[in-house]
């Protein structure tokens, strides 16, 4: 094989790499003390199987409450409560919360206000949720903000952009599934016939 060229393996190895590290385990998840009485629901094989209709649902249902809720702890565990009914596969719904993070809920949460004003014609001022960060304010003073025009605004546009980024995320985990088992193939093919020559 020649030197700078990326083989099969390694794409796998990648990506097994990138699980590793960023979705949770079985044994991860059955520490966490108060899902012990569900343990037994929660760690059924078939929600942490990777298959064509479990992995969209994963990553549509992770992004929807990881984007809505915003709450780092509860993203985690409203994707593993919410994936229950849907089946989804728990570890990427998991690892798709986590989409909401110090760097990018800034622009979430500011987009999501923009988007809350122009939707329902409020006024929420945008510029004071700056002000009360750099001021480094009380609990008291975000809530007196929040009971302004800001709630309404935040919680309607956090529930748009929340629901694009879930449906984009769940048609682009289908056609990259496509595009895995579609490489699976071809790879296992080009194998076949490399073994064949070898044997003529």
């Amino acid at each position: 094989m020649k030197r700078g060229t990326s083989s099969p393996k390694t794409v796998s190895q990648r990506l097994h790499a990138w699980g590793v590290r960023t979705l949770p385990t079985r044994e991860s998840i059955e520490k966490i003390g108060w899902l012990r009485p569900i343990a037994h629901v929660i760690l059924r094989s078939d929600l942490w199987r990777f298959h064509r209709r479990s992995v969209p649902r994963g990553v549509a249902i992770g992004l929807v409450v990881g984007i809505f809720l915003m709450i780092p702890g509860l993203q985690v565990i409203g994707a593993i409560l919410v994936s229950l009914p849907f089946r989804a596969n728990i570890p990427l719904a998991v690892g798709m919360t986590f989409l909401s993070n110090p760097l990018t809920t800034p622009f979430i949460l500011l987009g999501s206000i923009g988007i809350g004003n122009a939707l329902f014609g409020l006024h929420a001022d945008v510029s004071t949720l700056g002000r009360l960060h750099q001021n480094h304010a009380h609990v008291s003073q975000y809530f007196q903000w929040l009971m302004s025009d800001a709630a309404p605004a935040l919680i309607g546009g956090l529930g748009v952009i929340s629901s694009l980024v879930a449906i984009v995320g769940y048609f682009a985990a289908i056609f990259v599934w496509r595009w895995w088992i579609a490489h699976k193939w071809r790879h296992r093919w080009a194998h076949r016939i490399e073994d064949h020559a070898d044997g003529d």
